[in-house]
């Protein structure tokens, strides 16, 4: 039986070839180039998931009705900026949860713990539950955060050093500056690209993931977390993934 990810993966294809020949954008049109692609893997699937899917892009703001105004209803539809902007970067969008996944997958290994919790970041993205999202990526970075630590601290160790007390802190933005100031203190003898990419990505662990997080988990104001604020957080979170990799490999083999 596909799944709902497979099913919506085909639809955004579809909806793109579609929009790329410039056809007008019609419900059953889209629909029936759709089950066209589905019926081609060989696989059961439901219809039911197929018509939900379709209105969930209409509900995540992906497509509204209406194609102009002398075709302002039903079954005539367009595409919105945000949509397009989908598509534009369809096959690692967070709106295409396997494409997402997979490039992830091209960049890095995520830990178990990471893994389930961008798993679930798109799941709740979505679905339009942005803040549960932007705490999901905040707790995915979290977890990468942590286990970039541990490897520092226990390289600490093996050098015959005592670790800064402040990498077992409990809070993450005491972590997250003792090993700002380690790894600066040492950037010199990190391999350019590695350096390049710290100046570049590190910002994001402290600043966009973690506030926003921040404002999702622990709420000052009534002002909601936008869908262009955690789209943001999920596409960079693949490369804070790949950095933290590639200092924990350098941290392990060349931090002296």
């Amino acid at each position: 039986m596909l799944d709902g990810q497979t099913i919506r993966k085909i639809l955004l294809e579809t909806l793109e070839e579609i929009s790329n020949s410039n056809t007008p954008l019609q419900t059953s049109h889209l629909l029936l180039e759709a089950v066209k692609k589905i019926k081609s893997t060989g696989e059961e699937w439901d219809s039911e998931s197929l018509l939900t899917l379709f209105y969930d892009m209409f509900r995540n703001g992906h497509l509204a009705w209406g194609l102009n105004l002398a075709n302002s209803e039903p079954p005539f539809f367009h595409i919105t900026e945000q949509g397009r902007n989908t598509l534009k970067h369809m096959s690692r969008d967070p709106a295409n949860p396997d494409g997402y996944l997979e490039h992830l997958q091209t960049l890095c290994t995520l830990n178990p713990i990471a893994e389930s919790y961008i798993d679930e970041a798109l799941s709740t993205y979505n679905s339009n539950c942005f803040k549960a999202s932007a705490v999901m990526v905040g707790a995915a970075s979290e977890s990468l955060i942590l286990e970039l630590r541990d490897d520092l601290v226990n390289k600490i160790q093996s050098l015959g050093n005592t670790p800064p007390k402040k990498l077992s802190d409990w809070r993450i933005k005491q972590v997250l500056n003792t090993i700002k100031s380690e790894l600066e203190a040492k950037k010199g003898r990190m391999p350019k690209p590695i350096s390049e990419m710290f100046d570049m990505y590190w910002p994001a662990f402290t600043g966009q993931i973690r506030t926003l997080r921040n404002d999702a988990g622990h709420p000052s104001s009534i002002a909601p977390i936008t869908y262009e604020a955690v789209h943001a957080s999920l596409l960079i979170f693949p490369e804070l993934a790949k950095l933290a990799e590639e200092l924990r490999a350098w941290i392990v083999n060349h931090y002296v």
